[in-house]
């Protein structure tokens, strides 16, 4: 019966772009499992609710990001879905969500994860809001962001529980992906090696002692198998780098006039479903005996790095200076009594 109504639907919808009442798109989708992966769920159910909008968009499912945003780029689809650090190309400022410790709260010298997720949370309310400042900040060229969702903190991952410090990471391996130039900067800045590699390849690098260190959020934990890879040894220190989103890009041109409001829109209804499986990941996924919790005095000289390393990167071009600017807002938003709260570094450029 599923099959049947399913079908009738697709031609319903096709019967009406036959007749000019619907506007028809494509969209590329990368989940690293496929078909059945959370990523590609959400999606499905974004073209559904987009049906309401009168436009009707086909999936097409990729397991290699690299190659989904290829066929983005040469027009081989209308929209992207895939993570804020491919997506940053297309939107800087959006894609400033996604960068090294700009989403972080750290209170009482340790992280408040909640009030983390707060400041992403109150960053898509802004995107999302129906105004011409929001419509501005989203459009970039012929792209607009059409949305954005939580996929988790990215936490450190070593096989050696003794890596427990950025004095202990010097000299050591750590996996760049090699997309994100900022990452290899990142790892240079500390004494380190960046090893280069891509979503597909950092587990593995990680299991064949290619690398000495990874970052990945909680929901890669059970489709990667990082804990096989971590080992009896290894460990997750409870710090995130920076917390990752997906993205949704679109060709302005292939949708109709205000569609991407309403896009965000959706998306934004969505944040607290996305927030769930998160928690549920940290929870469940990551073994509890793996957690390295920090000192206090090492959160607050790593938040601190942290930040020092986004105003030189913003300051070289690769971060966006404006995207960045916002963040910071909602972070003193969330958390007012925070000491960077009283200068103006990432304000005035």
């Amino acid at each position: 019966m599923k099959k049947v109504a399913g079908a009738k639907r697709v031609m319903l919808a096709w019967g009406l772009m036959a007749s000019g009442a619907v506007q028809a798109a494509s969209m590329c989708v990368f989940d690293l499992v496929g078909t059945t992966g959370d990523a590609y769920n959400f999606a499905k159910d974004y073209v559904l609710a987009m049906q309401r909008e009168n436009v009707f968009i086909e999936m097409r499912a990729y397991t290699s990001e690299a190659r989904a945003v290829e066929d983005y780029k040469a027009g081989r689809c209308d929209a992207l879905w895939a993570t804020g650090l491919r997506t940053r190309p297309f939107n800087t400022v959006s894609g400033a969500i996604d960068t090294l410790g700009s989403t972080t709260i750290v209170r009482n010298g340790a992280i408040d994860i909640n009030a983390s997720y707060e400041v992403l949370r109150k960053l898509v309310q802004t995107f999302a809001a129906d105004s011409s400042q929001a419509q501005a900040l989203m459009n970039q060229g012929k792209h607009e962001v059409g949305g954005m969702a939580p996929i988790g903190a990215a936490y450190i991952i070593t096989r050696d529980r003794r890596i427990d410090s950025v004095e202990a990471m010097k000299g050591k391996r750590i996996a760049a992906m090699d997309y994100d130039p900022a990452q290899a900067m990142m790892i240079r800045r500390i004494q380190a090696q960046p090893v280069s590699t891509d979503v597909t390849t950092v587990v593995p690098a990680l299991r064949e002692a290619r690398t000495d260190v990874i970052a990945l959020p909680a929901l890669a934990f059970r489709p990667l198998r990082v804990d096989e890879a971590m080992g009896p040894k290894g460990g997750v220190a409870r710090f995130p780098l920076m917390i990752l989103t997906y993205q949704l890009v679109l060709d302005r041109s292939k949708f109709p006039e205000g569609f991407g409001q309403k896009s965000r829109s959706w998306w934004l209804s969505q944040f607290d479903r996305s927030l769930q499986l998160i928690r549920r990941a940290e929870t469940m996924d990551i073994p509890a005996a793996a957690w390295i919790d920090l000192s206090a005095d090492a959160m607050y000289r790593y938040t601190l790095m942290l930040q020092e390393a986004r105003v030189d990167m913003a300051k070289q071009g690769i971060y966006d200076q404006r995207g960045l600017r916002i963040i910071k807002r909602v972070r003193c938003h969330v958390n007012p009594q925070d000491a960077e709260c009283r200068n103006r570094v990432e304000i005035d450029w």
